[in-house]
Order: C-alpha cells, then structure tokens, then sequence
C-alpha cells in the first residue's frame, strides 16, 4: 500500500502541457551467439511524467511552488490525473474491465485495468478511481452506486453490501475514471527568472508510486 499519501490532485491546470507514459525495466543478456536472455525487474510498469515547461505567469508558477511545498518535495505523494490513459474505455460504461468472479462468499473486489488479451495480456492495479464515476454490473446488470455496491476511491476496492453479493460463477465487471499515485521526483525546485520580471520552470518530474 503507497504510504505517506495526500488524497489532493495535482493542479489540472498545471500539467496541460508536458509528457510522460509507463516505463519498465527489462535486464538483457547477449550471448556470444547472439541469443538473448530478457527479464523483467519489476511487476508492473513506472509512469513518469515531466510537466511545467510551459508554465509562464507568476500566479501559475506560485501555484506550484505552493503544492510542491505542502507535499515536502518527495516526502509526500499525491494524485495525478493522466490525460492519455486516465479512464477503463471510451466512453466509460460499466462492463469495460472484469474485476473478478464471484462465489456468492466474497464481498470485495479490486479494480484493474487489463491491456492486450490472451497470454500477453497484463493487469494494471487501480488504486485512485475518481469518486463518484465507478460503475459497476454483476453478469451484465448494472449495481446501484451507495445501494448494492461502495467503491473506496483511496484503494480502489468495489465492496458489496450483505445481501447483494455477487452469486457463484457471476462475472463482475467495472468502469471508472482514474488517477495515478505519484511523488516529486526530486526535492530541489528550480524557476529559471530574469530583471524583467518573467520567470519559467524548466521541468518537473512526477513517478508513480507502485504498492
């Protein structure tokens, strides 16, 4: 579990420009023959993000200094909306990711994201679905929000309710907007300013944290 969290979301505002995506560690051994050796170091992919090169007025940038400030740098992480893959489909509907198999015994059920099918398939763990945009369907039939169903949006934990427990052999499925948990990269902040008065943030780096 992610430790030293504040549930606040990194100013939209602040990360309209910038770039970033998931990022893996893969080890590689080449052979005097040729043939390679591939393994993966971590479980799950590490999105990184770099933002703030187009941030100019002082409001903007005061902004920021203040966020990085209530954080302590990297001490504390925080949550970061992606532009690029922040939701489980287009548009969001409630059967967009399985999330598990019930056995008419199991209340609760982790929400994930699934990229690719088959045997290359991976599951992608959500951690920060947005409040209030899971939904959620029991073999096809959507569940009533705060009726049959709760969604921690600091876990990402779908808990049923007694009496509404998914039967044996149902399919749960899930859709949802989500955040990313991330940290400062680093604990300096630098602005780059002049006599004139203008001021700019060269780069500021955001890592996910991984449980």
């Amino acid at each position: 579990m992610v430790q030293a969290f504040h549930e606040v979301l990194f100013p939209v505002p602040l990360a309209l420009t910038g770039r970033g995506g998931p990022q893996r560690q893969t080890e590689i051994a080449v052979q005097a023959s040729g043939f390679e050796r591939r393994l993966s170091r971590w479980r799950h992919a590490r999105r990184r993000y770099e933002i703030g090169s187009g941030l100019k007025t002082r409001s903007d940038l005061m902004q920021l200094v203040q966020f990085f400030e209530a954080r302590r740098g990297r001490l504390y992480g925080f949550r970061f909306h992606d532009p690029l893959d922040g939701q489980s489909g287009v548009p969001i509907t409630p059967f967009d990711q399985t999330i598990g198999v019930g056995d008419g015994v199991t209340a609760s059920f982790a929400l994930s994201k699934t990229y690719g099918a088959g045997v290359a398939a991976y599951q992608r763990p959500i951690l920060k679905p947005c409040a209030g945009t899971v939904r959620v369907a029991v073999n096809g039939v959507e569940c009533g929000a705060g009726k049959d169903f709760a969604c921690d949006s600091t876990t990402g934990l779908v808990t049923f309710y007694a009496g509404h427990l998914p039967p044996a052999q149902s399919v749960i499925t899930a859709g949802y907007q989500f955040d990313v948990p991330v940290r400062f990269e680093s604990d300096v902040f630098a602005v780059n300013f002049d006599a004139w008065g203008t001021s700019e943030v060269p780069v500021v780096t955001l890592l996910e944290l991984i449980s």
